[in-house]
């Protein structure tokens, strides 16, 4: 697993006042949503009898990493970014309706990551408790998944969190699919810190990831 890191310089970043103002002077998040048309992407897995839900994390996964904005993160207490994140998401339990956290490591082939994905869930998927696998999730993972039951115009997930913030790295959600037009389409929502990213960056996402899905020859077959 790749887990190497590279140093930011803040004297020489562009970013760099912009990462001051939106952790000293006025934290700030926000959370933009999307409707992604997932139809030829879904129909093409089924064709070939994957499920739809690793190919989201895959490709969800390989759009986050391929900007550094998005995975940056305190590693010692040195600002820098991770060359890869890996996918961190939840297993739901139908006996009794709770999920544990499970991850999985990223490959650029998608089949690759695939088998990676359905091996986790043989050896793990049927564990309970917060943590289906027995080690916490990797410094450099990132949280993404869905919430199959309910489509959504807006999600907005609350951190409860204590301490200094470790990493910056955007927080995904999809909702249920819905028929619109004799299309498919997809909820999606994005939370990222304003310190690394703008409404820009997180709608360059958006419309990235709808490409990928128009195409899905394109990575397939990989």
């Amino acid at each position: 697993m790749n887990s190497n890191f590279h140093s930011i310089d803040i004297k020489t970043w562009p970013r760099s006042q912009y990462f001051y103002y939106f952790t000293k002077m006025l934290p700030t998040g926000f959370n933009l949503n999307a409707e992604i048309d997932v139809t030829a992407a879904y129909y093409a897995l089924k064709k070939q009898n994957k499920k739809f839900f690793p190919a989201y994390l895959f490709l969800t996964t390989k759009l986050i990493n391929k900007e550094p904005y998005f995975k940056i993160a305190y590693q010692n207490e040195q600002l820098g970014y991770y060359e890869v994140l890996n996918p961190s998401y939840a297993c739901f339990h139908e006996d009794d309706q709770t999920m544990s956290n499970m991850w999985t490591v990223y490959d650029e082939d998608f089949n690759t990551f695939y088998n990676n994905y359905i091996e986790d869930q043989k050896q793990y998927g049927k564990n309970h408790g917060i943590l289906a696998k027995p080690e916490m999730p990797p410094a450099n993972s990132f949280m993404v998944g869905v919430i199959p039951w309910i489509s959504f115009k807006s999600y907005s997930p609350i951190p409860f969190g204590f301490g200094e913030i470790n990493n910056f790295f955007p927080i995904l959600e999809a909702g249920k699919f819905y028929e619109k037009d004799n299309k498919l389409l997809m909820p999606v929502s994005m939370t990222v810190h304003h310190a690394i990213a703008d409404g820009y960056q997180v709608s360059a996402f958006f419309n990235a990831l709808q490409v990928e899905m128009n195409h899905p020859e394109n990575w397939m077959n990989s």
